[in-house]
C-alpha cells in the first residue's frame, strides 16, 4: 500500500498508524471433545462438512480463528469465524472478528454485514459501531459513520477513540472547527494522546494555519520522537512558518527513522536548498510544548462528563469482550495506519 491511504477534498497532506488489542474477560468458551481437549480444525477444512458426520459442519474454537487474525492470515480468519459463527451465532463477538478480519482483506460488504450482525446481537456493541463507520468513512458514506459514531459516544462520552473518530468524521465533513474541538476533547480525556496531536497539527498545515500546528507537533515529537510521520508533519509546519533549520532537524529525524521516506527526503533537500535563509530566531519547541499542555489542561476543565453513564457503557463491553479486540486502529497491508486524518494524509504532497 502507498504511504497515503486515501484522498479526501480539502486534504493536501498525507499519513500513516497503531493496532492495539484489549483483552476482556468474557471470550467465548470452547467445546471440549474429550477431558480438556478443545476442537481445532485446519483452515482448508474449518467450513467442510465432515465425512464421518455426514451434513454436521467441522467445529472451530474461537482460539482458532483469532490466532489466524493474531498472525495476519486473515483470509484464513475470515474462513474460520465464519466457521465459528455458523455453531455460535448467538455471540456478537465472532461476527465483530468476522467484520474485522473481511475488513482486513478489503472486503468491505463483508465486513459492514458481520459489524450489522454483530450489531443485531448487541445493539450497544461499541466496537462494531466505531469500526464499521471506519469502513463507512472508507467508502465515502461520512454521514452514515457520524451516525454510528455518537451512538457509540451516547453510551461511553469518555471514549477516547471515538472522539478522536469523531474529529475525523467532522474534518471530512467539511466542520473544520468541529473536528478541532473533537480533538479537544479527546486530548481532555487523554493528555499523551499523540494521534489526536498529529490530527489536529494536520488540519491547521492544511488550513494554512502552519503556526497553530507547531504547538500540537512540537508535544506529539516530544512523546514520541521515533515515529517519522510526526517529524515529517512537525518539519513541514517548522517550513511554512518560516524556519527552515528547525525544519532540516526535524526531516533529518524522519528519515533517521525511516530511511525510506521519499516526503521527508524531498522536504530536506528543499529547505537546505541554497536560496533558503536561516532563521533569525530559534523556535522554542520544547516551550511551544509545554503550552500545549497547559492549554489541554483548560480543555479538560470545560468537558464534562456523567461519569456514571461512561462506567457503565465500559463495564457493558468489557464483559463480553474477546481477547483481540480494536481500540485504536488497524493494521493494513503491513502499515499501521490510525483511525482518524492521519489513515487520510500525513506528509505534505507537493
Amino acid at each position: 500500500m502507498s504511504r497515503t491511504l486515501a484522498r479526501y477534498p480539502m486534504l493536501v497532506i498525507s499519513t500513516l498508524i497503531p493496532f492495539a488489542a484489549g483483552c476482556g474477560s468474557g471470550k467465548p468458551k470452547t467445546t471440549s471433545t474429550s477431558a480438556g481437549a478443545t476442537p481445532t480444525v485446519s483452515a482448508a477444512s474449518s467450513a467442510s462438512v465432515s465425512a464421518e458426520t455426514p451434513g454436521a459442519v467441522t467445529a472451530v474454537s474461537y482460539e482458532k480463528a483469532e490466532s489466524a487474525f493474531g498472525a495476519g492470515r486473515y483470509p484464513e480468519a475470515v474462513e474460520l469465524f465464519t466457521a465459528y459463527n455458523a455453531t455460535h451465532p448467538e455471540n456478537p463477538w465472532g461476527q465483530y472478528m468476522l467484520g474485522m478480519s473481511a475488513w482486513k482483506t478489503g472486503e468491505q460488504e463483508k465486513a459492514l454485514s458481520a459489524f450489522d450482525q454483530a450489531l443485531q446481537l448487541d445493539p450497544n456493541h461499541r466496537k462494531s459501531l466505531f469500526n464499521s463507520s471506519r469502513v463507512l468513512l472508507e467508502g465515502g458514506r461520512q454521514k452514515e459513520a457520524l451516525e454510528r459514531i455518537e451512538k457509540a459516544l451516547g453510551q461511553e462520552p469518555m471514549s477516547n477513540e471515538g472522539r478522536r473518530l469523531l474529529g475525523r468524521t467532522r474534518y471530512e465533513l467539511g466542520d473544520v472547527d468541529g473536528a478541532i474541538q473533537a480533538y479537544r476533547q479527546a486530548l481532555s480525556i487523554d493528555e499523551r494522546d499523540v494521534w489526536s496531536m498529529n490530527n489536529m497539527g494536520l488540519i491547521y498545515i492544511q488550513q494554512d494555519r502552519s503556526s497553530e500546528a507547531l504547538a500540537p507537533l512540537a508535544r506529539a515529537v516530544e512523546l514520541r520522537g521515533n515515529a517519522p510521520v510526526f517529524q515529517n508533519n512537525l518539519a513541514t509546519a517548522l517550513e511554512r512558518s518560516g524556519y527552515p533549520t528547525a525544519a532540516a532537524q526535524a526531516y533529518e529525524a524522519a528519515i533517521a527513522v525511516d530511511s525510506t521516506y521519499e516526503k521527508a527526503s524531498v522536504g530536506l533537500a528543499r529547505v537546505t536548498s541554497g536560496d533558503q535563509k536561516s532563521e533569525s530566531t530559534p523556535v522554542d519547541l520544547a516551550g511551544l510544548s509545554s503550552q500545549f499542555q497547559a492549554a489541554i489542561e483548560t480543555w479538560r476543565g470545560a468537558t464534562v462528563v456523567d461519569s456514571s453513564v461512561v462506567s457503565v457503557a465500559a463495564a457493558s463491553d468489557s464483559s463480553t469482550a474477546p481477547a483481540e479486540t480494536v481500540s485504536d486502529s488497524i493494521l493494513v497491508s503491513g502499515r499501521i495506519v490510525s483511525d482518524s486524518l492521519e489513515e487520510c494524509q500525513s506528509e505534505e504532497d507537493k
